[in-house]
């Protein structure tokens, strides 16, 4: 059986991880091994980090929400009970979208929860 090159294919390769790392410094731009390397870590930290920022967006909007509660003289974790009371569902996205574009319209919300925590 005769002997298989694998020259087009294995350039091909090489040149499309090469080109995933141009513009990381030294090595890791220039040498194939070191690149490819680079190159997976960065992806496995793309996955990662690809799940965490849903975490992260959520986070920021509860410090949002908490921020414009507060102001208004109300705690987030009342805020969300009240909610919850009195049967309010909207996520904190919304929420949080609300409390910074629309003063008014999270005012409203905030009565809504203080009158179902009265009540």
């Amino acid at each position: 059986m005769p002997r298989v090159k694998g020259g087009v294919k294995s350039r091909r390769r090489h040149n499309k991880v090469m080109k995933a790392a141009s513009g990381y410094i030294g090595s890791r731009s220039r040498r194939y091994k070191v690149a490819h390397e680079a190159v997976m870590h960065a992806m496995d930290y793309a996955t990662v980090h690809r799940r965490e920022k849903k975490s992260d967006m959520r986070s920021l909007a509860i410090v949002r929400i908490n921020a414009a509660a507060r102001a208004a003289g109300m705690t987030y974790r009342d805020l969300i009970h009240g909610l919850k009371l009195a049967g309010v569902t909207i996520d904190r996205k919304s929420l949080a979208e609300l409390a910074i574009r629309e003063p008014v319209a999270f005012g409203q919300v905030l009565t809504t929860a203080k009158s179902a925590l009265t009540a």
